[in-house]
């Protein structure tokens, strides 16, 4: 596993990985926005592309080092395709979605996932779900509700896009929980860049544009973000037990608070930040459920 930078092994291990999760969380947060920025003059699928397809430039190298040539042989390879169709799915969305929604809310719409990941591992794998599990799942949808307010004439068109990400992230976690104990973190992860770039190049001669110079930098921005945030979260999973670390994860929500401010200059309102609270604290509780705390690594949409 990658180990903590030098100045971070004279404190507690759990406080460092606390610390490297608080950063790896922040650094996905300025990335979302970047994909938010980008959608204003570039087609979705082909930012999703870039995206992953400069990840996987990144993470060949890497994945080489720890692991070799094996790296290309990974176990179960239609599992981690299919994760990694799932990604591209997701992101895209997101993007359509993060278009037209504040940054902040559309961050903690996507955080339902938590809650869908609870059901559905009581639904597809049989597990027990507690009773106060299920009522942070309530009062998760619930919180979600308060952001997204439907109302007599349906959904945001646009939150639905940010809800379909939410069940991908869900549906990826569960194939994390077969995949974790199979292969090297870093082979998941290349696996599921190489799988979403390959689908996502069917759409790029559909969508193809030359991006400007300001656009390139931003690419570049988002694909090393998107790498950094990734490597930082597998550090941090790897030095202290995900019941220390699952807590803090919400703190991605702070962030896309204070970056939809200071890049986008949006606030949530009163509602938003009632319902923001409530995914909080229903998210503290989901993630005391064991089944939930075994799911110990995701992809950052």
């Amino acid at each position: 596993m990658p180990s903590a930078p030098n100045f971070l092994r004279r404190i507690p291990v759990e406080t460092a990985a606390i610390i490297i999760m608080l950063t790896a969380l922040c650094l996905a947060a300025l990335s979302g926005a970047l994909m938010k920025i980008l959608t204003d003059s570039m087609s979705p699928p082909l930012v999703s592309w870039f995206r992953f397809a400069g990840y996987a430039l990144l993470l060949v190298p890497l994945a080489l080092w720890r692991v070799g040539p094996a790296c290309f042989r990974p176990a179960r390879p239609l599992v981690q395709i299919t994760r990694g169709l799932m990604l591209a799915a997701g992101n895209t969305a997101f993007m359509y979605g993060v278009r037209h929604v504040d940054y902040a809310d559309a961050i903690s719409i996507l955080y339902i996932y938590p809650f869908i990941m609870v059901a559905l591992s009581a639904w597809v794998l049989g597990e027990r779900v507690t009773k106060s599990a299920w009522l942070g799942v309530a009062g998760g949808f619930s919180g979600v509700l308060l952001v997204v307010r439907p109302d007599l004439t349906g959904i945001d068109p646009s939150a639905i896009f940010i809800l379909f990400t939410g069940m991908m992230v869900a549906l990826q976690m569960l194939f994390n929980r077969k995949l974790g104990v199979l292969s090297d973190p870093v082979v998941v992860s290349l696996w599921g860049a190489l799988a979403a770039t390959a689908a996502l190049s069917l759409s790029v001669p559909f969508v193809w544009q030359i991006p400007t110079t300001d656009q390139m930098l931003v690419i570049a921005a988002l694909a090393v973000l998107t790498a950094l945030s990734q490597t930082l979260m597998i550090t941090a999973m790897s030095m202290a037990s995900a019941d220390r670390i699952a807590p803090f994860t919400y703190f991605e929500i702070i962030a896309a608070v204070i970056i939809g401010l200071v890049i986008f200059g949006t606030l949530p309102d009163m509602l938003a930040w009632l319902g923001i609270a409530l995914i909080i604290t229903s998210g503290t509780v989901v993630k005391r459920f064991p089944g939930a705390l075994k799911l110990r690594r995701r992809e950052k949409f």
